[in-house]
């Protein structure tokens, strides 16, 4: 019995480490697509030999074979490291940074795209200065493109002017950094194959370019939140933009995405937030933040989902100088 398990255990971890190497491989080495592929496959056959000896009853060979491919290749992969400066997609060219001056928040390259096609905008990066003082909201939007429990998470902070109506809505994605050449994979960025991206929008931005131009289903959920933590929350996402300016980290699919990122930016400023299974799936994050009360109380779940869908009235307010404020009616939180 203990045998047959050893043995499985074995076959088990020589098929994973000859999958996991192969994946590394084709998405990180760098080399041209016919000697990558060559690597690869490569691979393959050598991790194939070593499956087919310990199905065969061999146990050291295998073992110690596989352990030599695995070494070369994680010392290989310790010493990938992200970059700062290469030819970024333009929605990505620049990171988000900013500084604190007395009450005041000045922000560096917040993106101000006028969005044609999924592809094409007018471009416009500004600088931009918010006083701390006004800021009054934070709404949380999750934008689905039909994948089970798989969303990307947008938070939005708003500051009202000086008549106390909140008008002015800056939002921060937290984002693969692509290359121009590339196109986003899930399974890439397990891989190293993409920067982390932290980028500041004009909320006409980001939300019009997912409801409106990409045709994702968009819901706007209001987050309550006292003044202390609205503040902190923002502040703590531009040190982390600073951060990531001046020391570039990897995109990870599951441990450094849009979801997680936030998660571990909230749990510093609000002690006791516990760990979930909702928290890698970013179309289920609404659920969580519902269960621990930072949602609008009085609502289901189901029906604050209901009726923070901003699809339609996204589409209907397109050019509208008050888009915001046109996709909050009806909104619970906004009414």
């Amino acid at each position: 019995m203990i045998e047959s398990l050893l043995a499985g255990t074995l076959l088990a971890s020589l098929l994973l480490a000859t999958l996991w190497g192969a994946l590394a491989l084709g998405h990180r080495l760098p080399a041209t697509p016919g000697i990558r592929w060559l690597a690869v496959i490569g691979w393959l056959v050598a991790g194939g030999v070593w499956w087919l000896l310990a199905w065969q009853g061999a146990r050291l060979a295998p073992l110690a074979g596989m352990a030599i491919q695995m070494a070369a290749l994680l010392a290989w992969w310790r010493q990938l490291r992200p970059a700062r400066d290469l030819d970024w997609a333009d929605d990505v060219a620049h990171l988000a940074t900013g500084e604190v001056e007395g009450h005041r928040l000045i922000l560096h390259h917040v993106r101000n795209f006028d969005w044609q096609t999924p592809d094409r905008a007018r471009m416009a990066w500004d600088r931009r200065e918010y006083d701390l003082r006004s800021l009054e909201s934070v709404d949380l939007f999750v934008s689905r493109w039909g994948r089970p429990g798989i969303a990307h998470v947008l938070l939005s902070f708003g500051f009202a002017d000086a008549s106390g109506e909140i008008d002015d809505f800056l939002a921060f994605s937290v984002e693969v950094r692509r290359e121009r050449h590339e196109q986003f994979s899930e399974i890439g960025g397990f891989f190293k194959q993409y920067e982390l991206a932290i980028i500041a929008t004009d909320e006409r931005d980001a939300v019009r370019l997912r409801s409106n131009v990409r045709g994702e289903a968009v819901t706007l959920y209001r987050v309550l939140l006292n003044a202390f933590d609205r503040r902190a929350l923002l502040l703590a996402l531009v040190e982390e933009a600073n951060g990531l300016e001046a020391a570039p980290r990897f995109y990870h699919t599951v441990t450094a995405n849009c979801t997680t990122l936030v998660f571990a930016m909230m749990r510093r400023i609000i002690e006791g937030l516990p760990m979930d299974h909702r928290l890698l799936l970013s179309g289920l994050l609404p659920g969580y933040v519902h269960d621990h009360g930072g949602l609008v109380p009085g609502f289901s779940l189901g029906e604050l989902r209901r009726r923070g869908d901003i699809t339609e009235r996204a589409r209907q307010a397109h050019d509208a100088p008050d888009f915001s404020r046109r996709i909050r009616e009806g909104v619970p939180g906004w009414e």
